[in-house]
């Protein structure tokens, strides 16, 4: 009993000791947390500002008077609506094939065994080290000789076979690592194919990963802005991101339109990982348990 006591009395003093440090820690999170929206709060305040108060020296927080119509403007003064389904198009054909694509890879790398397999992946995964300025020319110059330029296949099929998948191979095969490999034996001794074992098994163990990787994907795509204003000239064919440079002219800048028509455009990125903020978490603790 005594031991009990004293075990108490001590737990209570360090949790004391402890709760200063505890604190801090949250005043500089905090502070870390304000710094960090503070340029998103300067977007949805220059959004609801005409273009000559937004940059007054010194800078106002606070609209006087707001200006609203800055949002229905900018929805309407481009295409928008077209805009929004030209994204989504693409994210239906990336997003699934890079999930599928990517996780046949990593099974493969992960849980088959075959000579050369850690040699082929490590070959692979230097793909990675290649900066993106290197390949874009002669990338570019083989879809021209395709007859391709101007459509969405440069937009769509690179991102099922191309060397930025690795990135998305090399988190499913460290999962897929961590998952017991006695699953599979069990299930080649009754008799399944490796494919089998694939979708029957490790693919639905692995939804925390499969998560992070398709929001991971769905936000390079909705936010991709390099590559559709390289491959698109139709105006009818563009997405979100070329729709927003629109609002810069040669000369001037609709700046309110632009933060406002901003503000909307990444609003569901937002509220995406809100709402998936903890399958996010989930996932990316739980990758490369083993390796």
């Amino acid at each position: 009993m005594t031991t009990t006591t004293t075990r108490l009395r001590s737990g209570r003093a360090g949790g004391s000791r402890l709760r200063p440090a505890r604190v801090l820690l949250y005043l500089v999170l905090c502070a870390g947390a304000l710094v960090t929206l503070v340029p998103f709060l300067w977007l949805v305040r220059s959004a609801l500002m005409e273009d000559a108060q937004i940059f007054t020296a010194p800078p106002e927080w606070l609209p006087a008077p707001f200006a609203w119509h800055n949002f229905s403007d900018a929805l309407t003064a481009r295409p928008f609506g077209r805009y929004f389904l030209n994204t989504l198009a693409i994210e239906a054909v990336v997003v699934p094939g890079v999930l599928l694509v990517g996780a046949l890879s990593a099974f493969t790398f992960a849980r088959l065994r075959w000579r050369g397999r850690n040699l082929v992946f490590a070959i692979l995964l230097s793909s990675l080290m290649l900066p993106y300025a290197v390949t874009l020319v002669p990338t570019f110059i083989g879809w021209q000789h395709l007859g391709l330029v101007g459509t969405w296949v440069p937009l769509t099929l690179p991102a099922w076979f191309g060397a930025g998948q690795m990135g998305a191979i090399f988190l499913m095969r460290q999962f897929f690592l961590s998952i017991p490999r006695e699953l599979d034996d069990a299930a080649y001794v009754d008799g399944a194919s490796p494919f089998t074992v694939f979708w029957r098994i490790v693919l639905p163990l692995s939804k925390p990963v499969l998560i992070v990787v398709g929001i991971f994907t769905f936000i390079a795509v909705w936010n991709d802005f390099l590559n559709p204003l390289i491959y698109l000239a139709d105006t009818d064919r563009f997405t979100l991101a070329l729709g927003l440079a629109g609002f810069q002219g040669a000369y001037t800048a609709q700046w309110g339109y632009l933060m406002a028509a901003s503000t909307v455009v990444i609003a569901p990125i937002i509220l995406l990982f809100f709402f998936a903020q903890r399958h996010i978490l989930e996932g990316i603790t739980l990758t490369g348990l083993k390796g």
